[in-house]
């Protein structure tokens, strides 16, 4: 938005935090909405509020907002059919439309009284360059199975993660000899991060090379991707790679906390959106790498699963097909604004 023109008041996008957030997070962001209040009080023309995502950081700036007699329009619904879906009942209040980047959501959220609208995901809203990335897939380690680690981006995303992963390659490179690897690392600082722990593991394995920003790339290339939960699985997905997914967790915290506030049988996307298992799971996981490493032979050994869970993939990204989540989400924000007739009254 800041490269499309938009004036930017405050960022609150840095350091992110996934869970219970520290004190000095609180009050960091106690102190952002108190000067995004002042900051409306001084523009009352501002007519609707877009937040992105996370509600525990959206909703008191979407009650801000509705006190500036601003509307609200949630771009990527909060994920409240996944865990604490009480909070279904602020969302109604402080929303006036909920944008969908997955399939199943309109439907859960119109039966609760929530204005909903599926607009399709950004990952799908254009074709891929596939001509470049291949190129660029074709320079990258030959061998057999080519296995892709993708470890996520937050730091404590890597902190639980990489280590797992890092000790499944190096098993799986000790039962295939001709294995090679790729991690896809999100940004050159986050490959220096994971080459210093590599280092404090043990070392860097043979056979594992490391590139930043170049995601696609690393899907193209790979027979089998060894993946944090995430959106990147919708990445994967689109490319009909094959997959297992884990997430590392904290034991005390999911059996105190987390088991009694997650609502659905799956963790991760590509098994929320087929509403089966599709891909194996491994969320949350609070073992070593060994039924990772299983799972991952398994796949490598049996063509007809890898076949399966291409032909799954291949119907998920299907759901898709049609959908243009930037040009639907603007067009949204502009009927909201009176600036375009609304769907609603154009239907009727």
């Amino acid at each position: 938005m800041e490269a499309a023109g938009a004036e930017v008041v405050e960022r609150t996008g840095q350091n992110a935090v996934m869970g219970l957030p520290g004190w000095s997070k609180i009050r960091e962001h106690q102190q952002i909405n108190k000067r995004i209040d002042a900051w409306l009080g001084e523009h009352p023309e501002v007519g609707v509020h877009v937040p992105v995502d996370s509600p525990a950081a959206n909703f008191p700036i979407c009650k801000i907002a509705k006190k500036h007699r601003a509307r609200v329009m949630h771009m990527v619904a909060p994920q409240v059919w996944a865990w604490g879906s009480w909070r279904v009942k602020k969302l109604r209040r402080l929303s006036d439309l909920v944008l969908c980047v997955l399939p199943f959501e309109q439907a859960w959220f119109e039966g609760r009284r929530v204005r909903a609208r599926f607009i399709g995901h950004p990952l799908f809203d254009d074709a891929l360059e596939m001509g470049v990335i291949e190129r660029r897939a074709s320079e990258l380690p030959q061998g057999a199975p080519r296995l892709a680690l993708l470890p996520g981006s937050r730091p404590a995303e890597l902190t639980k993660n990489f280590p797992i992963l890092l000790e499944s390659f190096r098993r799986l490179k000790n039962d295939y000899r001709g294995a090679s690897g790729v991690v896809a690392a999100t940004t050159p600082e986050v490959a220096d991060r994971l080459r210093a722990d590599a280092a404090r593991l043990g070392g860097w394995p043979d056979g594992l090379e490391i590139v930043s920003g170049e995601t696609d790339a690393v899907i193209a290339w790979c027979d089998l991707a060894l993946v944090v939960s995430g959106t990147v699985t919708l990445q994967i997905a689109r490319q009909n790679k094959p997959m297992v997914i884990v997430y590392k967790s904290s034991p005390a915290f999911y059996h105190l906390v987390g088991r009694w506030i997650v609502s659905t049988p799956f963790f991760t996307l590509p098994n929320l959106i087929a509403g089966r298992e599709i891909v194996p799971e491994f969320v949350p996981h609070f073992g070593d790498a060994e039924p990772i490493v299983q799972m991952a032979s398994r796949l490598i050994e049996d063509e007809s699963l890898l076949d399966r869970q291409r032909s799954e993939l291949l119907k998920l990204a299907g759901a898709f097909e049609g959908t243009h989540a930037a040009e639907s989400a603007a067009e949204a924000v502009m009927q909201l604004a009176g600036l375009l007739p609304s769907r609603i009254a154009a239907e009727r």
